[in-house]
C-alpha cells in the first residue's frame, strides 16, 4: 500500500438513494478533480472547508452530474492531507462514471479503511481512536455509540498515555542511576519504585475490571429463551419485540426453529434468541430444533429459563441447561402468574409474557447478570477491544515481574527491560508501537470509503 497514492472511493453506501458522496485524499486531489469540475471558482485557489457548486464532466466534456465539491487542505482534513468530497445525486451510475474518470487519470481505489489508516499515520489520531471509527460506525446501542464515542474522544488514549508517562518517569531515573553507577548515587529508593509501579498495575487492573461491561457496550449481548415446549418462550419473546415475532399455539413444538431479534433494554443490546422447546420426540424436524436450542445455550451469554406456574419448575431440564452453560448465566424465570399466584422459590423472578407484569424486574436481572451494579458508565476509560485487553495483561505481568526484580535486590537494568516491556505493550494500544501486520489487521475490517 502506497501511502503517497492519490485515492478515491465512495463513502455512502452502495445502492440508489438521495445522494452520494465519493471521497478523495492525497497530493493530486484537487488539481485531478479540478480538470473535470465546472464551476465559479478554480477548486486549487479555494480555502480550506469550502464548497462549490458545478458540473463534473467527463473526458470528453460531457456533463456527468450536477456535484457540490467540498475542499479541504492538509494539515486541516479528516486524513491530514488535501481531500476533495464530491456530492452527487444517488445513481450508483453516476458515482461509477465519475470514480472511473478519476482513476483513468492517475487517482487509486482505496483500500477498506484506507482513510482512516492514513489519519493515524499523519498523526490525526491515535490507533484506539481510529479502531474507534469503526465502532461508532457499528454503533448498534445508545451505550455502544457512547461508549464508542468517548474512546474517538480520546478518554481511554489519554489514560494510556498518562500510564506510559509514569513508567518512562521510572525508567528514567533507573536508567540515570546506571550512568552514574560508580559514583553509587540512587535517584529513587527500592521501595519508591515499587510504590510508582504498583500505582500503575492498581490503573491496569481497574481498567481490565471494565472490558466485561466494555464487551457488552460494545457488541451486546446473546440471550437465550430455553424452557419445556408451551411455557410461554414465544409470548415473551413477542412482549418484549411489542409484535407479533414468533407464533404462538397452545400445540406443544410450534416453534421448531431459533428465532433470533435484538432489542436495546436501557441503552444495551440484546440479542434474543426464541428456541425450539427442549424435549424428547420423535419428529425429525422438531428433533433438530431441539439441538439448536442446546448450541443457543452453549453460545449464550445469558439464558432465560423459563418455566410456568402451572406445570412447576423443571428440575431435570435445569440440570441439563447446566450441563451447557454455567449456572451465573442462567435466569430462572416462573412464568404465567396471571393465572395462578402461588409464587415458587425456584424463580429468580415471576412474569406474565401476556400481561407483562414482571418483565421490567427480569430486565433489571437481566442487566445487572450482564454488567454487574453500575460501576462503569459509558463516560469512563472503558476497554471494551480485545486486543487492547491482551496488551493491557502483558503490560501487567512485566510490571509485576519489575515489583520481584527490584524486590530481589537485581540490577537495575533488569528492572529497566521490564518497564520498557510494559510500556511498549501499553504503546501497542495507541500506536506508539505498530507493526503492519497490527495495522492490516485493524484496517482491513473497515469498509471501504472510511
Amino acid at each position: 500500500m502506497n501511502t503517497d497514492d492519490t485515492i478515491t472511493a465512495l463513502a455512502t453506501p452502495p445502492g440508489i438513494g438521495a445522494i452520494n458522496v465519493i471521497r478523495v485524499s492525497g497530493e493530486e486531489s484537487l488539481r485531478v478533480v479540478e480538470k473535470f469540475f465546472r464551476g465559479k471558482e478554480k477548486l486549487e485557489k479555494s480555502s480550506s472547508h469550502s464548497i462549490h457548486y458545478g458540473k463534473f464532466v467527463d473526458e470528453n466534456g460531457e456533463t456527468i452530474d450536477d456535484v457540490l465539491v467540498a475542499v479541504f487542505r492538509k494539515p486541516n482534513s479528516y486524513t491530514g492531507e488535501d481531500s476533495v468530497e464530491i456530492s452527487t445525486h444517488g445513481s450508483p451510475l453516476i458515482s461509477e462514471k465519475i470514480i472511473g474518470v478519476l482513476i483513468e487519470n492517475g487517482i487509486r481505489l482505496a483500500e477498506p479503511g484506507e482513510f482512516t489508516r492514513r489519519a493515524f499515520l499523519n498523526g490525526k489520531m491515535d490507533l484506539a481512536q481510529a479502531e474507534a471509527v469503526a465502532d461508532v460506525i457499528n454503533a448498534r446501542s445508545e451505550a455502544s455509540l457512547r461508549g464508542a464515542r468517548n474512546q474517538l474522544d480520546g478518554i481511554l488514549s489519554g489514560k494510556i498515555e498518562e500510564l506510559r508517562q509514569q513508567l518512562i518517569d521510572v525508567s528514567s531515573l533507573i536508567e540515570l542511576e546506571l550512568d552514574f553507577a560508580e559514583e553509587d548515587l540512587e535517584f529513587v529508593s527500592e521501595n519508591e519504585t515499587i510504590e510508582k509501579i504498583q500505582s500503575v498495575v492498581n490503573v491496569i487492573e481497574k481498567l481490565l475490571d471494565t472490558f466485561r461491561f466494555g464487551r457488552v457496550i460494545r457488541d451486546g449481548v446473546n440471550v437465550a429463551i430455553v424452557g419445556k415446549p408451551n411455557v410461554g418462550k414465544s409470548s415473551l419473546l413477542n412482549y418484549i419485540l411489542k409484535e407479533s415475532r414468533a407464533i404462538v399455539s397452545h400445540i406443544p413444538g410450534t416453534t421448531r426453529d431459533v428465532i433470533r431479534e435484538e432489542v436495546s433494554i436501557d441503552g444495551i443490546l440484546f440479542r434474543l434468541y426464541d428456541t425450539a422447546g427442549i424435549r424428547l420426540t420423535e419428529n425429525d424436524v422438531e428433533r433438530e430444533g431441539v439441538l439448536r436450542s442446546r448450541e443457543a445455550v452453549k453460545n449464550s451469554d445469558l439464558v432465560i429459563f423459563l418455566n410456568d406456574v402451572i406445570t412447576g419448575f423443571s428440575i431435570e431440564l435445569y440440570n441439563e441447561i447446566l450441563q451447557l452453560t454455567d449456572s451465573s448465566r442462567v435466569i430462572k424465570v416462573m412464568n404465567k402468574i396471571d393465572l395462578n399466584r402461588s409464587p415458587d422459590g425456584n424463580g429468580d423472578a415471576q412474569i406474565s409474557a401476556l400481561t407483562g407484569e414482571g418483565v421490567e424486574k427480569l430486565f433489571k436481572i437481566m442487566k445487572e447478570k450482564t454488567v454487574g451494579i453500575n460501576i462503569f458508565s459509558e463516560r469512563s476509560a472503558v476497554v471494551t477491544n480485545i486486543r487492547h485487553f491482551v496488551a493491557l495483561k502483558k503490560a501487567k505481568e512485566y510490571l509485576l515481574k519489575a515489583v520481584e526484580t527490584v524486590k530481589n535486590g537485581m540490577s537495575g537494568e533488569f528492572v529497566a527491560v521490564d518497564l520498557r516491556n510494559a510500556e511498549s505493550s501499553l504503546g501497542e494500544i495507541i500506536g506508539t508501537v505498530a507493526t503492519d501486520d497490527i495495522l492490516n489487521n485493524i484496517f482491513d475490517k473497515f469498509c471501504i470509503g472510511k
